[in-house]
């Protein structure tokens, strides 16, 4: 059953993308990339060498491995490109729309039996796996970022969501060598239902003038031994991220609780969502971050 996976199809190649790819070819699968921007595979795939030298150089693995890994990836010529995946993980944007768009276009292409996963951190398996061709080889696995760090790798199945796409889904993750926790198909799953809440709970005490940016982030990272405080994880998260996932818990549950704070509405509608802009709750641009509050 699950030695039909050998070829992955990846659609995007923003960090995400990239990472599953590296993780999927390292663990010898064949990689097909494919996102809407030529160069943005090639910029993914040059992403990917670069994290893999920097573990030759750490003898994490070696130089035949890497390019090994490396001649396992490969750039898929649009979405027709993927016709021959065994499984197809999507990627793109946390947009309910973008994705259906995305499924539209790839179900017809698709082989009957191919696995269509995808890599939402927040959205219903059940609702997206309705709009596809195939509800019962639909599935949820969201993997944490950076990828590659990551032990972890949520397995959320629809309603569905048949055993044996289940069961190859889990196979197939515990071959990348990360440990499956399987999550029901409720608004932001787990891992985001508990972490996104005390973010914005971080948001609403900077917005209240509790705390600054740096005493927030210092209270928690010497307080509660958080690798990273929870400002700074907002910014590398990205906030538009940030706020797309609790919006979903806000309409999903109609619980006050995980109303947006308005001043990560304002920062993202000033489009300082974090590092990938340089501005959020820090400043990047310099050679130090600088809190902008």
């Amino acid at each position: 059953m699950t030695g039909t996976i050998q070829t992955i199809g990846v659609i995007g190649a923003g960090q995400m993308g990239s990472g599953i790819a590296q993780v999927a070819a390292q663990a010898g699968f064949d990689i097909l990339m494919q996102d809407i921007s030529a160069e943005r595979v090639e910029s993914a795939m040059a992403t990917i060498d670069g994290n893999m030298a920097r573990q030759t150089e750490k003898d994490a693995i070696s130089e035949p491995d890497r390019m090994a890994a490396m001649k396992r990836i490969s750039a898929a010529k649009g979405m027709a490109g993927l016709a021959e995946a065994d499984m197809v993980i999507e990627t793109a944007t946390e947009d309910e729309t973008v994705k259906r768009k995305i499924f539209a276009e790839l179900c017809p292409l698709l082989q009957p039996e191919a696995i269509l996963a995808t890599n939402t951190s927040s959205i219903s398996i059940t609702r997206l796996a309705s709009t596809t061709d195939r509800p019962e080889r639909f599935i949820g696995i969201h993997f944490m970022n950076p990828v590659p760090k990551m032990e972890l790798v949520e397995v959320i199945r629809g309603i569905a969501t048949e055993d044996e796409t289940f069961e190859t889904s889990k196979a197939f993750v515990a071959k990348l060598g990360k440990t499956v926790a399987v999550s029901e198909d409720f608004p932001a799953f787990m891992v985001n239902r508990i972490l996104l809440p005390m973010i914005n709970e971080a948001i609403y005490t900077l917005y209240e003038g509790v705390g600054s940016v740096e005493g927030i982030d210092t209270a928690m990272r010497l307080g509660a031994h958080h690798p990273m405080g929870p400002l700074q994880l907002a910014d590398f998260i990205g906030l538009d991220t940030c706020l797309s996932i609790m919006q979903v818990l806000y309409e999903g549950l109609a619980d006050s609780k995980y109303r947006p704070c308005p001043l990560l509405v304002k920062y993202v509608e000033a489009g300082w969502l974090g590092r990938k802009t340089n501005r959020g709750f820090y400043d990047y641009r310099g050679e130090v971050p600088v809190p902008t509050r």
